[in-house]
């Protein structure tokens, strides 16, 4: 899944520059891409998968990848950990830390890989970047109802792996034709990210019950009768008929969402 956060452009200002000591040598920032000498990357996709010497590993970051999700479909985040994908495997425990260093990177990982399960074949660009944008929306929407457990981590811990920025790649094609700047695009695909991800986390609770359901219409009924909230009170008034599917729903609010993503600011 691709992420929202932006790199800042901010500089340093010339004050605190020159209130470095001249006998103190600044050290040199690092270029993109490299780590601090003697310090291993943060990042997974740093980390080269194998270093070429010894024998062929026994696992990949794909098979890694894809046990640990087939554990969360199943059971849930919470039954994910490097022990359980590791007996999913075969694999000892400590054995799984030579492809994955720590559980984050198991994260990513998975996040990646259902990136990864977009399929692109029928969302060329046509120069329509609304009916483009809702066919990526429902590429997205329906790889997070196979995997439920993505729209949370996803809110966590943003993906940025290779997958994510073919995706990220396909979404400022996609856009390209708004005539917004690269930083109105980025930020158009952190809102339309955000509202995929929450329409599928609600869409999951929802369906947890109908007795909460219920519930929360009644709660919701006793709130706009009592008169203290007036204009709740005249929303379900006119809110028309109820029985909208959900993809009815998702359609109808990602058309609105679509419209302030595009929106040149001010114009919203």
């Amino acid at each position: 899944m691709p992420s929202s956060e932006q790199p800042s452009s901010k500089t340093p200002s010339n004050s605190t520059a020159s209130s470095t000591p001249a006998a103190v040598p600044t050290p040199a920032a690092p270029t993109p891409g490299e780590s601090t000498p003697g310090e291993s990357p943060e990042l997974i996709w740093l980390r080269p998968e194998r270093t070429g010497r010894g024998p062929r590993p026994a696992h990949s970051r794909a098979s890694i990848a894809a046990a640990a999700i087939a554990v969360a479909d199943a059971e849930g985040m919470d039954a994910v950990s490097m022990r359980r994908v590791a007996a999913a495997l075969g694999a000892g425990t400590m054995s799984l830390y030579n492809y994955v260093p720590k559980k984050e990177h198991l994260l990513d990982l998975m996040l990646d890989a259902v990136a990864g399960e977009y399929d692109y074949s029928g969302l060329t660009p046509t120069g329509d970047c609304r009916a483009d944008l809702r066919g990526l929306a429902h590429e997205q929407l329906a790889a997070l109802r196979r995997h439920p457990w993505v729209p949370a981590l996803v809110i966590a811990r943003p993906g940025i792996g290779p997958n994510a920025l073919r995706y990220t790649e396909h979404f400022l094609a996609v856009t390209e034709p708004s005539g917004l700047n690269g930083t109105a695009r980025l930020e158009a695909l952190a809102l339309l990210t955000g509202f995929v991800c929450q329409f599928a986390q609600y869409e999951r609770t929802a369906a947890a019950g109908a007795k909460w359901q219920a519930d929360l219409a009644g709660y919701l009924g006793r709130a706009a009768a009592s008169g203290e909230f007036p204009h709740l009170a005249a929303a379900f008034a006119t809110a028309g008929p109820a029985a909208d599917s959900p993809d009815a729903v998702f359609d109808r609010s990602l058309d609105r969402v679509i419209t302030a993503a595009l929106a040149p600011v001010g114009r919203v």
